[in-house]
C-alpha cells in the first residue's frame, strides 16, 4: 500500500505554487475517525503517515497509504492555525509525553484519489480540527510560514494576490542552483536565471543554468520525483524556439534528440529580456547544432511534396507558438471530413470534404447570417464569434478519456455534464456546424498515426456519468465508416493527405496563420474573434494593478488565442504535379529500396501509363544516370555546353576560342571552328536552324552556321567580356563583365519556326538578317560583373546574377527593376527558371542552392552543397548541379538531401546542359573534357 507517488501539481488550483513538504503524521479528527462509512475506518489508530505539502493557497497532505485520499486544506477555509499539543503517538514516534503539532481548524477539505482511483473530488464541508505532527522539522519553524500564507488568504483579492506574489518572489529569490548537481564540476558557467517550467495546466518555478556543456533546470520544489534536475547536453538540442505565452514574448521551448532524458523543455520568464539573453547565449555555444527548420525551407518542402500535410501543419503550429505543453495554445488542426454518417467514404469525392476556404463558423450560412446581424449592433471592438476554435476546455473536451486528471484540474475537481462531453464524432460535427456558440476545430491527435487512440476509448474505465438518454458515457461513438478507433485516425489521416485537401489546405492556412487571420482581410473572410484573442491587443506588462492583470490572464487563457501570424501574403498552394520521381517514394529510393517500391500499385500504374517515358526521361530515373561517352578535344577550360533544339547534337565552347560540335549519343566530333581571337564563353542554338550564337571575351557576339561553316559578327555588344547569353522570341539578352545586361531586338527575317516559308531559304539568309537587323531594347546596369542570366520562358522577366552575390529581377521590354536580392555570399554563378511557376533557382560560390519566388522577391528555400556551385539544371524538386569537386550532384530541394553523387571530372564542372528531350546530360569542366550522360534501357 506504501510507496506510490500520487501527488501532482495538477491537484492544486491553477497558478498555485508548491513550495516544500515535510514528513508528518496526520492525526485524524476524532469525529471522522469514528465514521463507519468512510475511508477513515480503515485506520483504527486514527494516524496517517505521509508528507505535508505547503503551497501558496493550501496545505496538502499526501498519505503513504493509498487507501486514504490525498487531502487538500484550502487556506481560505481556515478558521485558525496554531501550535497545540497531543499525546497520541504511533510506533514511528518514540518520544514520551506531549508533543507539539500544527493544528488547523477549517470548514472544508478536498479529498482526491482515494484508493488511487481517478474520480471527481469529494468536497467535505464540515468544521473539523486537523493536527499534523512533524517528524523531523520543528513546528516553530514551519508554522510561521503557514500562518503568513493563511493571512494572505483573508485579505481582499487585490491585497491577497499582491501578498502571495511577494511571498513567492521572496522565496524564489533565495533559491540558487545546487552546484553539486552539475554533471561535471569542470563545466564553465555561462548564465543563470529564474524561469517556470510549463506543462499542461501547470507552471513550476525553478532555476535555469547554462554551462558550456549542459542546460540545466532545477525546480524549486520536489514535485517531480523523476527529474529532480533536468540535464540537457548541448549537442542533444535539436531545436530552440522562442514562444509566446499569454500573448507575451516570454517563452522558450527546447526540443531534444532521442537520447536525451526529456524530449522537450518549455520555459517561461518574468521578462522578455531574460528569454532573449538565454536564447542568445544558448545559440552561441559551439556544441549547439540545431536542425535547419527555417520557414522558407519547410514551406517549399511542403509545396514540393517532400513533407506531408500533417507534418507541415505541425510545423506551422510550432512556429506560431502553439505547443502541446501549453493547453492555452495547443496545436490546432482543421476538420477535414464533413461526412460522419455514411457506411463508407470515397476519398476522391470532393463532396465528403469541408470547405477549407472558410472558417468553421462560416460553414453554415444561416448561423453566419445571425452572427453577422449580432456583430453589426456591437460597440467597437466588434467580433463575429463569441467563442474560439481552440481553448484548454476544447482540447480537454477531446482528450478527457486519455487525460481525465487535466479535466479535473481545469474544472475544480469535476467532469463536465455527461451530455456535453465528447460522446460522438457525428454529434460533435453537427454541433460545430450548427450550434451558435460552438466553433472548435480539431487537434493533431485525430491525424497522428504514431499516436494513441486512447482519447477515443474509456480504457481507464472512468465513471463520467449517465446521459439523459440513459446511456453511460463510455467510448466515443464512431462513424459508420470506421470499424475501430485506429481506423478513425487512419481514415482521417488519409483524408488529410488526399488530393482535395492538398489542393485547398493553403486556404485554411491563410485563415489560421496567414493574411486572413486578422484585420480587414479577417473581416472579409468572416474570421473575426474577440480582441483579446490577438497578440498586441493588450500589453500585460503595462498593467500595474496585479488583479486587473490576473483577470486579463484568466480571460486570455480561457477564451483562446489566435496563433502568431506567419504569413502576410496568400500562402502558395501545393504543387499538383510532382512528377514520376515523387511517386517512387523518395525516402525508399534514398535507402536503396527502389526494387520494392517498383512493386507498388502506384508505381505500376505510372509505369503502365508511360513506360517509355520512364526509360527515356532522365529526370525520372536520375539515380540510374550513366556516362555514355567522353572526349577531350579542347585545349583549355570548357566554359559552355548547349544542345541543338532537335537534341541530336551538342556543342561546346572554351578558353581556346573554339566551338566544337558533337553527335548525340556517340559524341563524335563533327565541327571545330575558331570563333574569335579570345576565349568563347557561352553558346546557344537558335530553334529551327543550324545556327549557333556564341559570346566571347573579346566583347562580341558571333553566329556560326554548321551548314556553311561560316562565322559572322553579330554584335559589338559590350565594353568587356560577354559572359552569358539568352534567347527568346527574337530577343537576345547579353551579360558582361562591364556590369551591364542588354536586351537586343534581332529583326530576324527568317523567323524561328522550322515550317516558316522564309526560314526555308537557308541559314545564310538568317545569318544575314541577324547581322544587320539588331536594335538595343534596354540596358540594365549593375554594381559588379554579370556571371549568369535566366530569361523567363514567357520572356517577361529577366534574372541576372552578379559577382557580388546579388540576384536582380528586371521586367522586359523596358528593363524596369523589380527586385534586388542578396542571395549568396560570393558570386551568383548560375540561375535557372522553373518550367511550371515563377521561381528561380540559383547556385553560388558559397555552396548554396536557393529558390526565389520572383514576383514577391522572397527566398523560399535554401540548402548547402558544401562546395562552390558552378552550374545547375532544375526540374520540380530535383537539381543536377556541378561544382568544385568535379562530381555531378543529384539533389532534392524538397528534403535538402543529396540523392546521389556521380564521379565525373578531374576538375571543377564549369557548365552543364540537359537536352530538350530530357534524354541526355552534357557536362564540361576545367579538365577540358565533355561528358555525355544518359540512361540505358
Amino acid at each position: 500500500m506504501d510507496g506510490v507517488d500520487r501527488f501532482s501539481l495538477l491537484l492544486l488550483e491553477p497558478g498555485e505554487i508548491y513550495f516544500e513538504d515535510f514528513a508528518a503524521v496526520y492525526i485524524l479528527p476524532e469525529e471522522s475517525a469514528n465514521n463507519n462509512d468512510g475511508w477513515e475506518e480503515k485506520f483504527e489508530d486514527g494516524l496517517l503517515r505521509g508528507r505535508l505539502k505547503v503551497c501558496s493557497k493550501s496545505l496538502v497532505f499526501d498519505p503513504r497509504d493509498i487507501r486514504a485520499p490525498i487531502i487538500k486544506f484550502p487556506f481560505r477555509t481556515f478558521n485558525s492555525v496554531v501550535e497545540s499539543k497531543t499525546t497520541r503517538t504511533n510506533e514511528l514516534l518514540y518520544s514520551e509525553g506531549e508533543k507539539s503539532v500544527v493544528e488547523v481548524t477549517c470548514s472544508m477539505t478536498v479529498e482526491m484519489l482515494e484508493g488511487g482511483v481517478l474520480q471527481p473530488y469529494k468536497f467535505c464541508r464540515e468544521d473539523h480540527k486537523h493536527k499534523f505532527q512533524l517528524i523531523y522539522a520543528e513546528v516553530t519553524t514551519v508554522l510561521p510560514q503557514i500562518c503568513q500564507l493563511q493571512r494572505a488568504s483573508t485579505l481582499p483579492p487585490n491585497d491577497q494576490n499582491t501578498m502571495i506574489q511577494a511571498i513567492v518572489r521572496s522565496r524564489q529569490s533565495r533559491q540558487k542552483f545546487d552546484r553539486s548537481l552539475l554533471g561535471d564540476l569542470s563545466e564553465t558557467e555561462v548564465f543563470e536565471t529564474k524561469a517556470n517550467k510549463v506543462t499542461p495546466l501547470v507552471t513550476n518555478p525553478g532555476t535555469v543554468l547554462l554551462t558550456t556543456s549542459m542546460l540545466y533546470f532545477q525546480p524549486h520544489n520536489n514535485a517531480d520525483k523523476q527529474y529532480p534536475v533536468i540535464r540537457i547536453g548541448l549537442p542533444d538540442i535539436r531545436q530552440i524556439i522562442k514562444r509566446r505565452y499569454l500573448l507575451r514574448q516570454v517563452g522558450l521551448e527546447v526540443f531534444c534528440r532521442d537520447q536525451c532524458m526529456v524530449k522537450h523543455l518549455f520555459l517561461t520568464f518574468k521578462e522578455s529580456e531574460d528569454r532573449e539573453n538565454l536564447y542568445k547565449l544558448l545559440t552561441e555555444q559551439e556544441k549547439v547544432n540545431v536542425d535547419d527548420m527555417r520557414q522558407d525551407n519547410m514551406s517549399y518542402q511542403w509545396q514540393a511534396g517532400a513533407i506531408s500535410n500533417y507534418d507541415y501543419l505541425c510545423y506551422l503550429n510550432s512556429q506560431a507558438d502553439r505547443s502541446e505543453n501549453d493547453l492555452t495554445q495547443y496545436p490546432v488542426f482543421p476538420w477535414v471530413l464533413a461526412n460522419y454518417v455514411s457506411e463508407s467514404l470515397d476519398l476522391t469525392d470532393p463532396a465528403i470534404y469541408r470547405d477549407l476556404s472558410r472558417p468553421i463558423g462560416a460553414l453554415n450560412e444561416e448561423r453566419l447570417k445571425r452572427l453577422k446581424e449580432r456583430c453589426k449592433d456591437m460597440p467597437e471592438p466588434r467580433f463575429l464569434y463569441g467563442s474560439h476554435y481552440s481553448t484548454p476546455g476544447f482540447v480537454l473536451f477531446y482528450l478527457v478519456r486519455q487525460y481525465p486528471q487535466y479535466m479535473l484540474c481545469l474544472q475544480n475537481g469535476r467532469f463536465d455534464h455527461p451530455d456535453r462531453m465528447f460522446n460522438s464524432l457525428a454529434e460533435t460535427w453537427f454541433n460545430v456546424t450548427s450550434n451558435p456558440s460552438d466553433f472548435k476545430e480539431l487537434i493533431p491527435d485525430f491525424y497522428n498515426l504514431d499516436g494513441s487512440a486512447d482519447f477515443l476509448v474509456n480504457s481507464l474505465r472512468i465513471n463520467f456519468g449517465v446521459r439523459q438518454n440513459g446511456k453511460p458515457v463510455n467510448d466515443v461513438e464512431l462513424p459508420p465508416w470506421a470499424k475501430d478507433p485506429r481506423s478513425v485516425i487512419k481514415i482521417m489521416r488519409e483524408a488529410l493527405e488526399s488530393e482535395y485537401v492538398s489542393n485547398n489546405l493553403h486556404q485554411w492556412i491563410d485563415l489560421l496563420f496567414g493574411y486572413k487571420q486578422n484585420g480587414e482581410e479577417a473581416e472579409k473572410a468572416d474570421n473575426l474573434f474577440y480582441h483579446l484573442c490577438y497578440e498586441g491587443s493588450v500589453d500585460l506588462t503595462a498593467i500595474t494593478d496585479l488583479n486587473d492583470r490576473l483577470a486579463l490572464e484568466v480571460q486570455i487563457t480561457e477564451f483562446g488565442q489566435v496563433p502568431k501570424q506567419l504569413f502576410t501574403k496568400p500562402h502558395p498552394r501545393r504543387s499538383r504535379s510532382y512528377g514520376l520521381y515523387d511517386s517512387l517514394h523518395l525516402s525508399d529510393v534514398l535507402e536503396g529500396e527502389l526494387d520494392s517500391v517498383e512493386d507498388s500499385a502506384e508505381c505500376e500504374e505510372n509505369c503502365e501509363r508511360g513506360a517509355s517515358l520512364e526509360v527515356q526521361n532522365l529526370w525520372q530515373r536520375l539515380t540510374d544516370l550513366q556516362q555514355l561517352h567522353e572526349c577531350k578535344v579542347h585545349r583549355d577550360v570548357i566554359l559552355g555546353v548547349a544542345f541543338t533544339t532537335d537534341a541530336k547534337q551538342v556543342m561546346s565552347v572554351a578558353q581556346d576560342s573554339l566551338i566544337k560540335v558533337f553527335t548525340v549519343p556517340k559524341l563524335e566530333q563533327m565541327r571545330s571552328v575558331r570563333m574569335s581571337s579570345m576565349a568563347t564563353s557561352c553558346c546557344l542554338h537558335l530553334p529551327g536552324t543550324d545556327v549557333a550564337v556564341v559570346g566571347s571575351w573579346d566583347n562580341n557576339v558571333y553566329t556560326y552556321s554548321q551548314e556553311y561553316g561560316e562565322v559572322c559578327l553579330l554584335l559589338e555588344a559590350h565594353c568587356d567580356a560577354v559572359s552569358c547569353i539568352q534567347w527568346n522570341k527574337n530577343v537576345l539578352i547579353t551579360g558582361s563583365w562591364d556590369c551591364t545586361a542588354r536586351a537586343w531586338s534581332v529583326k530576324n527575317g527568317a523567323g524561328n519556326s522550322p515550317g516558316n516559308e522564309e526560314n526555308q531559304r537557308g541559314s545564310r539568309n538568317l545569318m544575314s538578317a541577324l547581322s544587320v537587323g539588331q536594335n538595343i531594347i534596354c540596358e540594365m546596369d549593375h554594381d559588379s560583373p554579370i556571371l549568369c542570366l535566366a530569361l523567363h520562358p514567357e520572356g517577361s522577366l529577366l534574372a541576372t546574377g552578379n559577382q557580388d552575390g546579388v540576384l536582380t529581377l528586371w521586367l522586359l521590354p523596358d528593363g524596369d527593376l523589380v527586385h534586388q536580392l542578396n542571395c549568396h555570399e560570393g558570386s551568383v554563378n548560375t540561375a535557372v527558371w522553373s518550367a511550371v511557376d515563377d521561381r528561380i533557382l540559383t547556385g553560388g560560390e558559397d555552396g548554396q542552392l536557393t529558390i526565389i519566388e520572383a514576383y514577391q522577391g522572397t527566398k523560399i528555400c535554401a540548402h548547402s552543397l558544401q562546395e562552390n556551385v558552378r552550374c545547375a539544371a532544375w526540374e520540380g524538386r530535383l537539381v543536377i548541379a556541378g561544382g568544385e569537386s568535379g562530381d555531378v550532384i543529384v539533389f532534392d530541394m524538397g528534403t535538402g538531401l543529396v540523392i546521389k553523387r556521380f564521379p565525373a571530372h578531374n576538375g571543377p564542372i564549369t557548365c552543364l546542359a540537359v537536352s530538350p528531350d530530357n534524354r541526355h546530360l552534357a557536362t564540361g569542366s576545367e579538365d577540358r573534357k565533355v561528358i555525355l550522360w544518359g540512361l540505358h534501357s
